[in-house]
């Protein structure tokens, strides 16, 4: 009796975790139909070079970095990017949203900030870093596609 008890009690707590856990965590991917931002088309990209390293526990980070534009008349203070890795099929093997990071510093290492802490006024440029933990190995190599989704001026 104790361990059918004790299996009822688990089976709980995954459940909760599954139902009450949802939204929690890492960043969310929007779903692919989200459209871009109004102010999207002037913060042109260029530039993307992509790299990897190692982490201290075996795995490896990939880094997407490039070059940003703000050719409006608005000071940028945040975006947020969803980006899009695809198979060869050119279907959506990985989805992730995340917020720009600009390159702060670069000797003796990449120092990156979010945009609220240095703001892209108008004419400003700035190169970014975007960093992806895990990408699927689905990919199929090429840059990813990079959609501005969401612009917070002021």
């Amino acid at each position: 009796m104790p361990i059918i008890i004790a299996a009822v009690v688990v089976v709980a707590i995954v459940i909760g975790l599954v139902v009450f856990g949802r939204g929690k965590g890492g960043p969310q991917a929007m779903p692919i139909s989200t459209p871009t931002d109004a102010y999207a088309p002037n913060l042109p990209i260029s530039n993307l070079a992509m790299s990897e390293s190692s982490n201290l526990a075996g795995g490896k980070v990939t880094y997407l970095d490039g070059h940003i534009a703000n050719k409006g008349d608005r000071t940028v203070v945040g975006i947020t990017a969803q980006i899009l890795f695809r198979n060869v099929a050119h279907e959506v093997a990985q989805n992730e949203t995340q917020q720009f990071q600009v390159i702060r510093t670069r000797n003796p290492y990449i120092d990156i900030q979010q945009i609220s802490a240095a703001p892209l006024k108008p004419g400003d440029e700035r190169d970014f870093r975007l960093i992806f933990d895990a990408v699927t190995q689905d990919w199929d190599g090429v840059y990813p596609e990079i959609r501005i989704i969401t612009v917070q001026t002021k």
